[in-house]
């Protein structure tokens, strides 16, 4: 087996003194930090694609070989622990046929509400549910996996459970507390997502976490578990909760759409979408989110197919929690956490923003009728 290139053990001491959250080599280039949410070149000479491909065969697992050298691409996490330096979720991939790396740091101790800056008295009660899929949605790099991993502290520290995870791969790596964690890596412990949930149901779970719904054979085998007694977390990628919506309703074909959005409707607990924004003194990002609380009124509409009026059931929801993008942008810009220009920058709607902003918001019992 190929032994990691020194320089590259350099590179991994060098991240953590300058508190990189990833790490980019690729051939041909000098390795690219990201610090503070902005990418920084390494002073140091081009890496050679020799070096890059030593280090693939000497960290992907044994049996994801096959994938890499079929696929020209593979996942794997890379625990790097015992040497001080963190575990990584790694993508080994090909670009212009040489050979790349991306690894991000996944901190050594999941995340709680407080430190990511989440609702904790929402997300709470939305986990207090004994049953339902709740989505955690956003495009890459938005920071579903650390709220994800914050769930499930909350969870640990506060009920006796049996919690099953699937994940591809593994990233944060749970102690029991309260609770009881079976944590089982697509590729390794399972072949894949819909097999480790048909297997997770014959576990005694609680609550399965899936990392992704990628198919419909999984977002089934979910909404089954669901409407079954059980707790369901998962991600969907999706820039809203009206186009996460319309993705579940997209797994299916349109003779079965009819009797789908009512088994989706009645699955669903909640749908949280978030997007990473600038913090105002520059030391890093923070969520922003949208959510979207299933309560009898939005069942109903989901149930009859209209996913197009569910910006109106997130501003009629405030209730039940729901809430749009821009009123968690008006908090985070009134606690001074982020710039109104950053909020005005991100925000689906500015001219919303800035009304928001100025003590002006629609009265969402006359939205939905």
């Amino acid at each position: 087996m190929a032994a990691v290139p020194s320089i590259i053990e350099d590179l991994f001491a060098l991240a953590v003194e300058h508190g990189a959250s990833d790490i980019h080599l690729k051939a041909g280039r000098p390795a690219l930090f990201r610090v503070n949410d902005r990418l920084v070149a390494t002073e140091m000479p081009p890496l050679a694609a020799s070096d890059l491909t030593d280090f693939i065969l000497a960290t992907v697992p044994e049996r994801f070989r096959p994938r890499w050298f079929a696929d020209n691409q593979v996942d794997y996490a890379l625990d790097r622990s015992a040497v001080g330096q963190g575990r990584y979720r790694a993508n080994a991939y090909v670009q212009r046929g040489q050979p790349a790396v991306a690894l991000r740091l996944v901190k050594s101790q999941p995340p709680d509400f407080a430190g990511l800056n989440l609702d904790a008295p929402l997300l709470g009660g939305l986990l207090a549910s004994p049953q339902g899929l709740i989505l955690v949605c956003g495009p890459t790099g938005s920071g579903k996996s650390s709220t994800l991993a914050a769930m499930l502290r909350h969870l640990n520290e506060h009920a006796a459970l049996h919690i099953v995870t699937l994940e591809d791969p593994v990233e944060y790596v749970f102690a029991d507390l309260k609770s009881s964690f079976s944590q089982r890596e697509v590729g390794i412990d399972v072949a894949d997502f819909p097999a480790g949930l048909r297997a997770a149901l014959r576990q005694d779970p609680d609550v399965i976490l899936v990392g992704e719904m990628r198919d419909r054979a999984t977002f089934e085998t979910a909404q089954q578990a669901s409407e079954t007694g059980h707790l369901v977390l998962s991600t969907l990628h999706a820039g809203s909760a009206q186009q996460a919506i319309q993705r579940l309703f997209e797994f299916y074909p349109p003779e079965q759409l009819s009797l789908a959005k009512r088994s989706i409707a009645a699955a669903l607990r909640a749908v949280v979408v978030q997007t990473l924004v600038p913090r105002a003194d520059g030391t890093g990002v923070l969520p922003a989110c949208e959510v979207l609380v299933i309560d009898p009124l939005a069942r109903r509409m989901l149930g009859d197919g209209q996913f197009e009026r569910v910006p109106e059931l997130v501003e009629a929801g405030t209730a039940q929690g729901s809430r749009s993008l821009n009123k968690d942008l008006t908090r985070l810009i009134r606690a001074g956490l982020v710039t109104k220009e950053v909020g005005l920058q991100v925000s689906p709607n500015p001219k919303g923003l800035e009304m928001n902003l100025a003590g002006i918001s629609f009265a969402a019992s006359r939205i939905v009728s």
